[in-house]
């Protein structure tokens, strides 16, 4: 039988050079890469505060309008009204006879 023979490297590989360590420490480093530049966004682009008056202003106009126009706009508004009553209504399971 022969024996194998180990051989030792006289001069130990410098940390930077072994590619294991950079998936250990390069997926942490992206995330707080990604992080910082999320907040940099979302200081420099802050979303705009919602006046919560805007809504009852938006309707005023529309209590001026005729009868004729007013109920063109209501026929036009049935669909989503439909829409968000049946989604908000409980289902009810026809029982048979």
């Amino acid at each position: 039988m022969s024996n194998p023979t180990v051989s030792i490297p006289s001069t130990p590989t410098p940390w930077w050079r072994v590619k294991a360590m950079w998936l250990v420490v390069g997926g942490p480093a992206a995330v707080v890469i990604a992080s910082m530049v999320t907040i940099t966004l979302a200081i420099k682009n802050p979303d705009p505060v919602l006046d919560k008056r805007a809504p009852n202003q938006a309707l005023k106009p529309a209590e001026d309008i005729g009868d004729a126009a007013r109920a063109e706009a209501l026929v036009k508004l049935q669909p989503a009204q439909q829409a968000r009553n049946h989604a908000a209504s409980p289902v009810v399971p026809q029982t048979k006879p």
